[in-house]
């Protein structure tokens, strides 16, 4: 059993930075993908970004690519997501997700979720 606990969330102005982070519960967490995902008011939950477990492989949603950064400590069982140039679409609860998957951007495709962290961005 994985326990995800994430941070970081707040309110900030367009153009802003935030950095989120999770941790996470246990031994095993080299051992999991790991992911971020959003769900707008209204919308969908959708995929942000993940990392492989040794994290030398990245995935990103378009809408992020080049703004927000994924990356993880193993040692420190945590998992970070450095979002800049923020924009009021990005406003959400982002979740982090851990699986043992290569499907990377499906939600259904891990096992572990936290409780979300709110991420709001004014014009």
């Amino acid at each position: 059993q994985v326990q995800l606990v994430e941070s970081g969330g707040g309110l900030v102005q367009a153009g802003g930075s935030l950095r989120l982070s999770c941790v996470a519960s246990g031994r095993t967490f080299g051992t999991y993908a790991m992911s971020w995902f959003r769900r707008a008011p209204g919308k969908e939950r959708e995929f942000v970004a993940a990392i492989s477990r040794g994290g030398g492989s990245l995935y990103y949603a378009d809408s992020v690519k080049g703004r927000f950064t994924i990356s993880r400590d193993n040692d420190k069982n945590t998992v970070y997501l450095q979002m800049n140039s923020l924009e009021p679409e990005d406003t959400a609860v982002y979740y982090c997700a851990a699986g043992v998957t290569w499907n990377y951007y499906s939600d259904s495709a891990y096992d572990y979720w936290g409780q979300g962290t709110q991420v709001t961005v004014s014009s």
